[in-house]
């Protein structure tokens, strides 16, 4: 489909649907964290330990799951359409969340939340869809704007968890979770049009890898590596904050104060400045060049992240985190639109599908890098290890993507 085909479509239509989709499966991903260990301990007379292990399994089995199947929704979505892929992916997950409302014992939930990750697409498929129809010289701010529905929505949505959890008890918010995501599959399945055409692969394939067989359709396969380490880079740092990030603000209230309150609207500021950001930045790459917009994104990122871990300022810490949110702006939507551009449109779903494995990737080691280096260290180091990890992945991108050096440092 060329850029005319795609001028004719409603792509301006599905990006306002899709945003609301977005936002509302980003609040349902995120608004059961903050009780999640606290369910589990409902489930069941654990010691601290044991507590803490188990909560770490919950967490890490939907991402796990949702590693290795993405890739293999990403292909059947380049046969099928991304449409029904948007609408399998949130009734599959409404219905994991409905059950884990009704779980009665750990392994139940643990279960569960594999078959949540099992379920997983749907960001990615939205983001594949629009990406799909929108025209190339749109698509930086198309994503931009795009993506701000399910980070502000993911951002927000522990303050709205732990709101629902103390109104509706722990249990009814998993149901409430479950009606959200229905709720995006009707939006998604009345509103989102999409002019498929079945992409048509070769009678006799030669036997590659999943990967291996994806990256030969692409002009530079060294690029595609290297911006999806990228986005595990990125989501890593993101992950390894958020386990010790209300255990930091107790800390530098002195346990003093509105602590859970406080923590949320920090936890929201990246969600706010993002919302702000990340349109104008894609816009700005698509006319000056997404390498400049993503090599500034980490030097950025990088400078305000070292702070956050030297400064012991609560409104310090909040200024510095809704910075986050302008350098997340510059990151996330920049390395799909550089996908996006250097992707033919035969691999758009698959490609987007594996950027989401490596997303969840780095959400599952960034957890646990995060956990270990507060438990081995203090809070500040995990901030500056975040900081030390963006410069190496600075550094792959500049040494090993001559391309995105260039237009960086172009006049």
């Amino acid at each position: 489909m060329d850029d005319q085909q795609r001028e004719q479509q409603p792509w301006r239509r599905n990006l306002t649907v899709l945003w609301v989709c977005t936002f509302i499966a980003g609040i349902s991903f995120s608004e059961i964290m903050p009780f999640m260990s606290l369910y589990v301990g409902q489930l069941g007379n654990f010691t601290k330990s044991q507590l803490s292990f188990y909560s770490g399994l919950v967490f890490a089995a939907t991402f796990f799951v949702s590693a290795i199947v993405s890739p293999m929704w990403g292909a059947l979505a380049d046969r099928k359409g991304r449409k029904i892929m948007l609408i399998r992916a949130s009734l599959g997950m409404a219905v994991a969340m409905f059950l884990m409302g009704l779980a009665t014992n750990v392994w139940q939930l643990i279960g569960l939340r594999a078959l949540q990750g099992v379920f997983s697409g749907f960001i990615s498929n939205a983001q594949a869809l629009i990406a799909s129809q929108t025209p190339r010289k749109n698509s930086g701010k198309a994503l931009g704007t795009l993506v701000t529905g399910s980070t502000s929505g993911m951002l927000m949505g522990p303050i709205i968890g732990g709101i629902l959890a103390q109104v509706f008890s722990i249990r009814n918010t998993f149901f409430i979770t479950a009606s959200l995501l229905l709720l995006a599959g009707i939006l998604s399945a009345t509103l989102v049009t999409e002019h498929f055409v079945p992409i048509q692969r070769p009678k006799n394939p030669e036997k590659k890898g999943l990967l291996a067989g994806l990256l030969s359709q692409f002009d530079n396969p060294r690029l595609i590596i290297v911006l999806l380490l990228s986005t595990m880079f990125v989501q890593l740092g993101n992950a390894s904050i958020s386990p010790i990030i209300s255990l930091y603000v107790k800390e530098l209230m002195y346990g003093q104060g509105s602590v859970p309150l406080v923590a949320g609207i920090i936890a929201a500021l990246p969600g706010i400045s993002n919302i702000i950001a990340a349109p104008r930045l894609g816009d700005y790459g698509d006319k000056h060049g997404s390498g400049k917009v993503l090599i500034a994104g980490y030097l950025f990122a990088v400078l305000v992240y070292i702070p956050q871990g030297l400064i012991p300022s609560v409104v310090v810490l909040g200024i510095l985190r809704l910075l986050v949110g302008v350098s997340d702006g510059a990151l996330f939507p920049t390395i799909q639109t550089l996908l996006t551009k250097n992707s033919p449109v035969s691999a758009t779903s698959a490609i987007f599908s594996w950027n989401q494995s490596f997303q969840a990737l780095g959400n599952m080691f960034g957890a646990l890098l995060g956990g270990t280096l507060a438990g081995i260290f203090d809070y500040n180091v995990v901030f500056i290890a975040t900081a030390g990890l963006l410069l190496i992945n600075l550094a792959m991108l500049w040494f090993t993507e001559p391309s995105l050096r260039h237009s960086f440092v172009k006049k």
